[in-house]
């Protein structure tokens, strides 16, 4: 039952990067086969998320839609030039906790894991522990 961090690398300001297979490297290699997996982020200006994995076009309606919601700019008080970044990692949230059976998470069909970058290019820590 130890703690386990991965190391994602983004590319961009906003983006969702797949970490499915690292995830499940990661329960894989726990040994648990029933159990959760939690994941948490440690970062304000990230997020974590479970969605489709199937159509591309998702990832992008979910960027987009966040941004509608809190645009970039310098209308708020935080003056960082990143309060976009916090409301948005806000929104989506710090963790998820997924189950594990037979030694696998339990994905929907078309379910994947998603690493929100809000304030990118950078590298960023996702927490990771299976029990």
């Amino acid at each position: 039952m130890s703690i386990t961090e991965i190391q994602v690398k983004t590319k961009q300001r906003n983006e969702l990067v797949d970490i499915t297979p690292q995830v499940e490297k990661v329960v894989e290699e726990s040994g648990v086969t029933e159990g959760i997996c939690v994941l948490a982020v440690p970062h304000t200006t990230a997020a974590v998320t479970v969605n489709e994995n199937a159509d591309p076009s998702v990832k992008a309606d979910i960027i987009a839609t966040l941004s509608a919601l809190a645009p970039a700019g310098d209308r708020y008080q935080h003056r960082e030039g990143n309060a976009d970044a916090h409301i948005k990692a806000a929104l989506v949230g710090p963790s998820e906790v997924l189950l594990v059976k037979g030694g696998q998470l339990m994905l929907g069909t078309w379910q994947g894991v998603f690493f929100c970058e809000f304030d990118g290019p950078r590298t960023r820590r996702v927490v990771i522990r299976v029990f």
